[in-house]
């Protein structure tokens, strides 16, 4: 029960920066509602599949992916271009906080006389993470409109 109080929990706060990035994205009135959908949806997702000690970096990826399979579904009922939905849904799966904890550990190793083990390590990971989730984010949010709109069959 816990787990989904979670979810859900995760879900509405998620759906509120997916909103206000599409109002700044000048998305129209009528799409905000799908707009929060899908940004509910993939950061749920991405949670849940946490919650299974699925790595982060695949549950970004896994999570893009389903929000580029939904906001395809949205695009082709509204005639719409699916990146209209999508860029906004995705926004909060940004990893801020990895972002930030890499300049601060940077700037912290720039103030200092030597280089410290400690601030080597946590500037690494935390900048190979931040890369890696961002990679997985626009690569998951690509591939189900690079499948979709083929011309060709894949096999």
């Amino acid at each position: 029960m816990m787990l989904i109080t979670s979810l859900i929990n995760d879900a509405i706060f998620s759906a509120i920066p997916a909103v206000g990035f599409a109002m700044v994205f000048n998305v129209p009135r009528r799409y905000l509602g799908y707009c929060a959908i899908a940004g509910a949806l993939g950061h749920s997702t991405r949670t849940l599949l946490m919650h299974f000690n699925l790595p982060i970096e695949w549950a970004t990826f896994i999570a893009a992916a389903i929000v580029g399979l939904l906001t395809i579904q949205f695009a082709k009922r509204h005639l719409a271009p699916p990146l209209m939905y999508a860029v906004a849904a995705i926004i909060p799966m940004v990893p801020g906080t990895y972002a930030f904890n890499t300049v601060i550990a940077l700037v912290q190793l720039s103030m200092l006389p030597t280089v410290t083990t400690e601030l080597l390590d946590s500037v690494i990971s935390n900048g190979l993470k931040t890369v890696f989730i961002l990679g997985a984010l626009a690569v998951g949010l690509a591939m189900p409109s690079l499948l979709y709109y083929r011309s060709r069959p894949v096999v």
